[in-house]
């Protein structure tokens, strides 16, 4: 993502609220809503800013999934995704859509905290406080919001426009009323938050440290934005609020017991996702401090790695494993980097290991087909890649290429025309997907997948249509 998207995206979530905040009214319907979200996913995939990272998702949603347990039947399904964005934030969207920045989970320091987050934001959900915003706005449809955010998104260029963008807000909308309202709704999201985190098996304490650590933190830095202009506004009386309702909480029964370690995914968010330079500072610092912590190890050879510092991120893989010579993540990122280096082997003594471990086994399996691909053992590396595809369709796109080569490679152009057409459509190069999928139609031996081909054509064409026109008038 680059640098303008983070501050944008951000920006877009600060206006939706915000616009949605202007008249009183009661919740909208459960349609209406499942509209907007429609309407505004469409808008986020666009971004291309949601992290499909099969490790980084599988905490978070393992988190939610202990909280959700205590919920009554809701009208929508829970769906959570992480932003690729280096500012501190968590956000309910309509229809029970959960956001949680990358910039967040970095900043805390254990699940607890990232626990407290969540249940924060499911509160909001559950309470309908998203929709019950929504109705109070009758002047923004559903395309009409998509559009305005999609239009910010396009037309803001630099963290200027930000700034000027949000002065221009601060005249356009109401604030008192807002503000007011604004503040009952976290209010009320922390008294319920809190009791679910109660009832779960993480400690309450979670939610009071973390939202310490997000008021320690000044939104993008800058100075005098008034508290209405963030998503989760008044984090001091909140924090006060919540001292004087844990006064008499207990800790939960029992402990949560995780399949993942949330400190190793904590630090492969840093490696991987933050910027690098500052993850670089950021990570050396703290394994100065700290040599032979295995999650920081691990985190620095990740960015290490990034910058193409193999042998030294190698280094740092084998110090982590000296803690626990059969973690999964180190083995399968040691397995990456020997493929990374041309030696198909040695990543497969690494990957075969793991290749069923739950939290890897998506990622091991992409690159044990990598590997296989590389070796020349074509029929189990379509397989996997298949295997793959199959599991987890949005998060590895490289998947769908390398199985239109394997498919290549056995003198089947129909299948890798097609295969090739779902990659480029997975990375929005529709001129090039249509271009595949024409090819495929005409050599397809599998009818449904020519029939598949053509309904993608004739969308993608309409979408390329209509973005033309959009941008000509």
């Amino acid at each position: 993502m680059t640098s303008n998207i983070q501050p944008i995206f951000s920006l877009l979530l600060v206006l939706f609220f915000s616009l949605s905040n202007i008249f009183p009214a009661n919740a909208i319907s459960i349609i209406e809503e499942k509209k907007v979200a429609k309407e505004f996913m469409k808008m986020v995939e666009s971004s291309k800013s949601i992290i499909h990272d099969p490790i980084v998702t599988h905490m978070t949603r393992s988190v939610a999934e202990r909280i959700l347990e205590h919920l009554p039947d809701q009208p929508f399904e829970y769906h959570f995704y992480v932003i690729q964005d280096d500012t501190f934030n968590a956000f309910a969207s309509p229809a029970s859509n959960i956001f949680i920045n990358t910039g967040l989970i970095a900043s805390l320091e254990t699940v607890d905290e990232l626990a407290g987050v969540i249940a924060h934001e499911i509160a909001h959900a559950a309470s309908r406080h998203v929709s019950q915003s929504i109705d109070r706005s009758k002047i923004v449809s559903a395309g009409t919001l998509a559009g305005v955010l999609a239009g910010i998104l396009i037309g803001s260029k630099s963290d200027e426009d930000l700034g000027q963008s949000i002065t221009i807000g601060s005249m356009a909308l109401g604030q008192s009323a807002m503000l007011s309202f604004t503040r009952e709704n976290e209010t009320e999201a922390d008294q319920k938050g809190l009791t679910l985190l109660q009832k779960s098996c993480f400690s309450p304490e979670g939610l009071l440290s973390g939202l310490i650590k997000i008021r320690a933190a000044d939104w993008k830095g800058v100075e005098g934005i008034p508290d209405y202009f963030k998503t989760h506004p008044g984090t001091k009386s909140r924090i006060a609020h919540l001292v004087s309702l844990m006064e008499n909480q207990s800790l939960p029964p029992h402990r949560c017991t995780e399949d993942f370690r949330y400190d190793m995914i904590r630090n492969r968010i840093i490696g991987i996702y933050a910027n690098a330079d500052k993850a670089q500072k950021t990570l050396t610092s703290n394994w100065r401090d700290d040599p032979d912590n295995p999650a920081i190890n691990y985190g620095l050879a990740l960015v290490l790695a990034r910058k193409s510092r193999v042998d030294e991120a190698i280094s740092h893989l084998k110090t982590a494993l000296k803690s626990n010579p059969f973690d999964p993540l180190v083995l399968l990122e040691i397995g990456r980097l020997h493929l990374l280096e041309g030696n198909p082997s040695k990543a497969l003594a690494m990957l075969r290991p793991i290749e069923f471990e739950p939290v890897v086994s998506t990622n091991a399996a992409f690159l044990i087909a990598r590997a296989q691909l590389e070796s020349g053992k074509i029929g189990p590396a379509t397989k996997g890649f298949e295997k793959v595809i199959y599991q987890e369709p949005d998060a590895f796109p490289r998947a769908y290429y390398h199985l239109a080569e394997s498919y290549s490679l056995q003198k089947e152009p129909g299948l890798s025309h097609y295969y090739l057409g779902m990659y480029y459509t997975r990375i929005h190069n529709r001129k090039n997907a249509v271009f595949h999928y024409k090819k495929a139609v005409k050599t397809l031996k599998d009818s449904a997948k020519a029939d598949a081909a053509k309904e993608k054509i004739k969308q993608l064409e309409k979408e390329m249509f209509d973005e033309k026109r959009k941008s000509a008038s």
